[in-house]
């Protein structure tokens, strides 16, 4: 790091200190402390006043160009290994030792006179928003939290990029690291000895970071703050912009523009002391830490688990995020040898699915072993709680003997003649998800009036087959079949079933899976075991057309509750209308 802007920063701070003191803070011999305090003196930076030194106005001067203008702290992201805490506190704002880490870090901040602080969020991005108030800060929403990484976060930020920290919200520092004035652009790094997956820095004697790898031993990894100086930032936003707009990039960490441009872009490392940084990986190793973790969590959640089975929070262990559903979060926990998860509704699913009827499913397919194990259904809130197969696989829909297995899984629980009172009905689902979203306005498609009408000639047809009405899963996708070792099939998640054509969830598997016309025929085959008759296709296909209709609708509608899923809404569009051609052209035929 460069010793001058240093060395005038720690007689600024404090003049009283001594050639000794200062080579000992500035980590350099007497020697040559000695040799710089001449030099300094030559420019005229500083004057010699018996055993202190004090700044000239030059000096001033000079080391104004080092100070810091302001700090921008990452906060956007979800925090998936900090479930089930994150479902409903982001990460930066759990406390440490009853501090909240992100407002540890403006305090430190503060304490060294920055109070121009941005906070880019995204993830619950509400929840921020008292910071404004308690410590005049600015947010700035990332739209893209949830489909992209840090990279796309930086990026909105770009425009703040000058001598500026770059704080990551759910660090905890012991002890202030921050200055008024930084020397250079640095990466804060912390010793880890033995093996690591952090990513491990390779430095010159002068401490500029000459190689980045991830994973490795015995090595400074990156941990903690970071600071870009002027010059850094001015070289670093080009790259930054190029990456962005760049296809591929939507899981790279800004980090990652750094390690590809490290030669054009000059970083020294900033190495800390032990036990002064912390990146807390799980929720595990916050309990290390501050052991309030470790029985009393105040979280719901881990509270109803520890209800349920009779046993402390501590020996809630191994709490892993599954990939999250479009209807509900769930995660994966032990409790001694057994594993379980835990189903936790999304947002806006209480006006959307039932669950007092979802329980009454769950109870009428008990005797079938179908389903898999229950263990706490709570008809209020839709929590839920099953257990966990331990070497089980979803059916890969590409793999057709795959498929063949799940369809007779299918077919045979369509023959089980098992009925409750409620109906799955399409037109009045349609009907419903339609009023949700004509509510906010928030249907997106131009010709939507026009789809409108094809559905309803579809409903009409429908009706007029009349049907027979069978307990159906209508969620049958190939996410929702578990394969066993053992090679039996579960069948997975019944928040939407009821009496229907069971026909519609051969429709569900097919639009879940984006099959083709081709690939929806050879489905057909696999679950009638022969060819379909002209009068099934003509169901399938009018299904197909309906629910890939009625998930657009559902997928309008939770996108204005803040969930967005790429392009599935489009796909889900696209069937309804082709399907409604081909339902009419064989029709006609």
């Amino acid at each position: 790091m460069n010793i001058i802007p240093r060395l005038l920063r720690e007689i600024k701070d404090s003049q009283a200190l001594t050639q000794r003191e200062l080579a000992i803070k500035l980590n350099i011999s007497l020697g040559s402390t000695n040799k710089y305090i001449h030099e300094l003196e030559e420019k005229h930076y500083l004057t010699v006043m018996g055993n202190s030194y004090q700044l000239t106005k030059e000096g001033s001067a000079f080391l104004e160009t080092f100070h810091v203008d302001n700090a921008v702290i990452i906060a956007a992201g979800f925090g998936s290994r900090f479930v089930p805490l994150t479902y409903e506190t982001p990460k930066g704002l759990l406390e440490v030792f009853g501090e909240r880490m992100i407002e540890r870090q403006i305090k430190q901040l503060h304490d060294v006179g920055i109070f121009d602080i941005t906070i880019m969020v995204g993830y619950l991005k509400e929840k921020f928003d008292y910071l404004i108030d308690k410590y005049d800060v600015t947010l700035i929403y990332n739209p893209e939290y949830a489909t992209k990484n840090t990279l796309a976060t930086l990026w909105y930020a770009r425009h703040l990029l000058k001598n500026t920290y770059i704080l990551s919200s759910d660090n905890w520092i012991r002890e202030n690291i921050f200055h008024a004035y930084e020397p250079c652009a640095w990466y804060s790094g912390v010793y880890m000895k033995g093996a690591t997956s952090e990513w491990c820095l390779s430095t010159d004697k002068k401490g500029r970071i000459t190689d980045v790898v991830i994973g490795g031993s015995d090595s400074y990894v990156m941990y903690g703050p970071v600071y870009f100086d002027h010059d850094f930032s001015k070289r670093f936003i080009p790259f930054l912009e190029k990456y962005y707009n760049s296809p591929g990039t939507e899981n790279l960490y800004w980090e990652n523009v750094y390690m590809d441009n490290l030669k054009m872009l000059p970083m020294y490392i900033y190495p800390q002391p032990d036990s002064i940084v912390y990146e807390f990986e799980n929720l595990e190793e916050l309990r290390l830490f501050d052991t309030r973790y470790q029985n009393n969590s105040d979280n719901e959640v881990l509270e109803q688990i520890s209800q349920i089975f009779s046993v402390p929070e501590s020996e809630i262990v191994n709490i892993k995020c599954l990939k999250a559903g479009m209807t509900n979060k769930s995660f994966l926990f032990s409790i001694g040898e057994d594993s379980y998860i835990f189903r936790i509704p999304g947002p806006g699913s209480e006006v959307l699915i039932n669950r007092q009827q979802e329980k009454t499913v769950y109870d009428t397919i008990a005797p079938l072993h179908l389903s898999d194990e229950i263990i706490y259904f709570n008809g209020e809130s839709g929590y839920k709680i099953s257990r966990f197969y331990k070497n089980s696989r979803n059916c890969d829909a590409s793999n057709w003997e795959d498929v063949g297995a799940c369809m007779k899984t299918l077919r045979n629980f369509h023959q089980s003649n098992l009925s409750v009172t409620h109906e799955f009905s399409l037109r009045e689902r349609i009907h419903y998800y339609e009023s949700l979203c004509l509510n906010p306005y928030c249907i997106r498609f131009e010709d939507y009036k026009q789809v409108r009408s094809s559905m309803n000639e579809l409903l009409d047809f429908i009706d007029g087959l009349h049907p027979p009405k069978t307990l159906s899963h209508l969620d049958s996708v190939q996410s929702n079949f578990l394969l066993l070792p053992d090679l039996s099939i579960k069948l997975i998640d019944w928040e939407y079933a009821g009496m229907c054509d069971c026909l519609v969830d051969i429709a569900m598997f097919a639009i879940y899976s984006y099959y083709n016309e081709g690939q929806i025929q050879k489905l057909m085959e696999l679950y009638f075991e022969r060819p379909a008759y002209p009068k099934e296709k003509l169901r399938v296909y009018s299904y197909v057309a309906l629910g890939g209709f009625l998930w657009a609708l559902w997928t309008e509608y939770k996108s204005f509750c803040g969930e967005e899923f790429g392009d599935y809404s489009m796909k889900m569009y696209r069937y309804a209308k082709d399907y409604y051609k081909k339902v009419k052209q064989l029709s006609i035929s």
